[in-house]
């Protein structure tokens, strides 16, 4: 039997693996975060009641996340992908929470 290198189906390597699995987790995880600020804007709409919660806090994690998504959207070589996408729902998540947190001060 005569086998060239064009016949072998290479296996992925372990590295490549556990890369693929790392992004397929992190999009899963941070996705599932998008949701979880969810339960806090509705807890801060119902009641009518910000005090609770830090504007200071939440403004810093749209800022932690705005320019998490274009330091990566920058070193991707000004290409978007998933960890660029979920960055930016989660500054979108924050600036609602900071909004109604702002609105309800007011």
């Amino acid at each position: 039997m005569n086998t060239t290198t064009s016949d072998v189906r290479e296996l992925p390597s372990a590295t490549s693996t556990y890369l693929s699995v790392l992004t397929w987790l992190f999009t899963l995880f941070n996705s599932v975060r998008v949701l979880a600020y969810l339960p806090t804007l509705v807890a801060i709409f119902t009641s009518g009641d910000s005090s609770q919660h830090s504007l200071l806090t939440w403004v810093t994690w749209v800022g932690a996340n705005a320019t998490m998504a274009a330091w990566l959207y920058e070193h991707n070589g000004r290409h978007l992908n998933r960890a660029i996408a979920v960055n930016v729902c989660n500054s979108m998540m924050c600036l609602a929470t900071s909004i109604l947190i702002v609105a309800y001060r007011l």
